[in-house]
């Protein structure tokens, strides 16, 4: 996915960063991930909020990046034809959120050619009602490339599962969700020469050879 791509999944879904049920009754945690994308299954982790929320977020974005690969592979497996780069990322959207990507009729358009019906099965999957809007945000990407902007919620949930809707306790910005979700780089050796430091070794390690 593109960095708007992963941005506009992370906002669809929010952030819990505790196991809770979601309006089907699955246990699930921090970005819509449930035991279906493999460990950890949520209905095994502690329960309510963690003690470092800081922590605890970051522990949410570990698990959303190995989710994705998968989700992604699904997507490229599923559908035979080039895509557009805002087309993918609205496939993942979707398939993240239903997991139907080999079986949805859109798909069955899509690699058929017809992309119009394509996008206007996206409201195919249209349950429950409360996710009408994202089926209807995934079409107009996938359409239009018309990426939503706007922070990503951060909610909080007690020990029994239970989400607090009614008000986020953080928002996260688009570059901050984006450096969580790019795997730290290992600092560079303090031995290691840089810069100029560097090119002069090399020139005198060159004149030492030819000596």
């Amino acid at each position: 996915m593109t960095d708007r791509g992963l941005v506009t999944l992370a906002r669809h879904e929010g952030i819990v960063p505790g196991p809770y049920r979601d309006s089907t009754g699955t246990w699930t945690f921090g970005i819509g991930h449930t035991a279906a994308a493999g460990p950890p299954d949520p209905a095994l982790m502690p329960r309510g909020m963690p003690d470092d929320l800081d922590a605890g977020i970051r522990e949410v974005f570990r698990i959303f990046r190995t989710d994705l690969a998968r989700y992604e592979a699904d997507v490229r497996r599923a559908v035979t034809v080039p895509l557009a780069s805002h087309e993918f990322d609205a496939l993942v959207s979707f398939h993240y959120n239903t997991g139907g990507i080999a079986k949805a009729a859109l798909t069955r358009h899509l690699n058929a050619g017809d992309r119009v019906a394509a996008a206007d099965a996206f409201l195919n999957w249209r349950k429950p009602a409360s996710i009408i809007p994202r089926r209807e945000a995934e079409r107009d990407l996938f359409r239009h490339g018309r990426y939503p902007s706007g922070t990503i919620p951060v909610w909080s949930v007690d020990r029994t599962g239970r989400v607090d809707f009614s008000r986020p306790i953080r928002r996260l910005t688009e570059n901050r969700a984006l450096a969580l979700l790019r795997p730290a780089k290992p600092e560079p050796s303090s031995n290691a020469p840089t810069g100029w430091v560097a090119r002069l070794v090399a020139f005198f390690s060159t004149l030492i050879r030819r000596d």
